[in-house]
């Protein structure tokens, strides 16, 4: 099966996991996720199925939205509910304007350290696995963009157990748990994430998510797996479609430059050879001259 499945991923799974349950549900071993989600995290998990997991490349950019909840009074060494806490708890002293002046900070470009409890490779190897190997992790800072970041509410029975929910928008690579703990640390009293949803990632939200239960319920159903997938022209909409005739589909395959001079302008095309059959992603090299860089086959 080829194509990208948008998923709405339950709490409590990690991403493998959901991978496993799709390649057992769809028949399709060749599966590649767009983006981990922590095992606590819910929402938008999108998988790229069979020859489409060529595409990955070209999704990496793309910026998530996220809902969730703040829990303030301490942190925990993981940075979210999962973690160990590093203190005692801390009475929360400040308002929710008084957090918000402080959100602030959390707004454009920015240097981010990655939590250590993370999937983010140090010397080829996770950097959760060495730490829970106890051994020392040094997490270097990456660049970052928060687009908005914005606090919704604040309630809870004590000081002590005060819970903020967020909205946010950010670049690929950026971790809401540092925001959480980094936040935490401004308001004096430690902070971790408590609940996460993802509601976008890049073009895909909620609204074309499949619940994991439903794609159960279509095991042996392979043709309405399919028909549950983004039409392929929707993929990567930042590239225009071009549909070529079997003379310059059979030069794409050999991979050939051909000229396409519809899109001259256009520094990457999805190339089709019928409505749905998607067969290269094509780079202009000058004028209408465009070479095939991923060959689907």
């Amino acid at each position: 099966m080829n194509g990208l499945l948008v998923l709405d991923k339950p709490a409590g799974m990690t991403s493998h996991d959901v991978v496993e349950i799709v390649r057992r549900a769809t028949g399709e071993r060749s599966i590649g996720h767009l983006g981990t989600l922590d095992p606590m995290a819910t929402g938008v998990l999108p998988l790229l199925l069979g020859k489409y997991t060529r595409l990955a490349q070209f999704f990496g950019a793309a910026e998530k939205g996220y809902e969730g909840s703040i829990r303030f009074g301490f942190a925990t060494d993981s940075f979210d509910a999962e973690g160990t806490p590093a203190a005692e708890p801390q009475p929360l002293t400040l308002s929710l304007d008084e957090l918000r002046d402080l959100a602030t900070h959390f707004h454009g470009e920015m240097d981010q350290v990655p939590p250590v409890f993370s999937a983010k490779k140090i010397g080829g190897v996770a950097a959760h696995k060495l730490a829970r190997a106890g051994k020392p992790v040094e997490m270097k800072p990456a660049r970052i963009v928060i687009h908005r970041f914005e606090l919704l509410s604040l309630e809870g029975p004590s000081p002590l157990e005060m819970e903020a929910r967020f909205e946010m928008q950010v670049s690929a690579g950026g971790y809401v748990r540092s925001v959480a703990h980094e936040l935490g640390e401004m308001a004096g009293c430690g902070a971790h994430l408590c609940s996460l949803r993802r509601t976008q990632a890049g073009a895909f939200t909620l609204a074309q998510a499949i619940a994991l239960d439903d794609l159960k319920s279509l095991v042996g159903q392979p043709g309405e797996i399919e028909r549950r997938l983004p039409h392929p022209r929707t993929l990567l909409p930042e590239m225009p479609s071009v549909t070529v005739d079997e003379q310059t589909a059979g030069r794409m395959r050999n991979g050939m430059q051909v000229n396409l001079p519809e899109y001259s302008s256009a520094p990457l095309v999805k190339v089709f050879t019928s409505p749905t059959e998607l067969l290269a992603i094509a780079k202009r090299i000058a004028g209408t001259l465009m070479q095939p860089i991923v060959v689907m086959g």
